[in-house]
């Protein structure tokens, strides 16, 4: 199951959490250096919270000058809420945790609009919605059509610098009958 949405619910380790996806490592100075209006104190402070509510883990340790360099990567699941999280959740954990989603994926956006306004025209990029009428069956296999799809690229990593981390996000709920 997904982190507790409440440590979530905060600017700071939101974005945070952001700078992770996609199975990135990253120490508390490289975090630093992606999100320099962040106090470093605040920094290491909002890490250590994210480490003891279990959203992010230590992957590896290294000693420079005396001090303990510490790299950091999301545990797996943990900014996710299938059917089984969602139903060992009352209805104002499942708002709680929908809403640290969307505030995320919004935090994004607006970072993406702010700094990279060109990018508006890439042929690319986009947010659709789209309603479907679709039985319980069609349903589960158009979830593992789409999970099946996007595997192959999210094992893709930018070793040569010519790939670009695009964010995809998919919300999936039938209409209430």
């Amino acid at each position: 199951m997904g982190a507790r949405p409440d440590l979530l619910m905060h600017p700071v380790r939101m974005r945070i959490v952001r700078a992770l996806l996609g199975d990135r490592t990253r120490t508390t100075a490289q975090l630093h250096h992606e999100l320099p209006d962040v106090p470093a104190a605040t920094l290491y402070r909002q890490i250590a919270r994210l480490v003891e509510g279990e959203a992010l883990e230590v992957v590896a340790e290294r000693r420079i000058r005396g001090a303990v360099e510490r790299t950091y990567a999301l545990r797996e699941g943990a900014v996710d809420v299938g059917r089984e999280d969602a139903a060992r959740m009352d209805a104002g954990e499942v708002r709680e945790a929908f809403t640290a989603f969307l505030a995320g994926l919004s935090a994004g956006f607006e970072q993406f609009v702010d700094d990279a306004p060109e990018s508006l025209e890439d042929e690319t990029f986009g947010f659709r919605s789209a309603a479907l009428w679709l039985t319980d069956e069609e349903t589960e296999r158009l979830v593992a059509d789409l999970r099946s799809a996007v595997a192959p690229y999210r094992a893709l990593r930018d070793e040569d610098g010519t790939r670009r981390r695009r964010h995809l996000a998919t919300v999936l709920f039938p209409d209430p009958r």
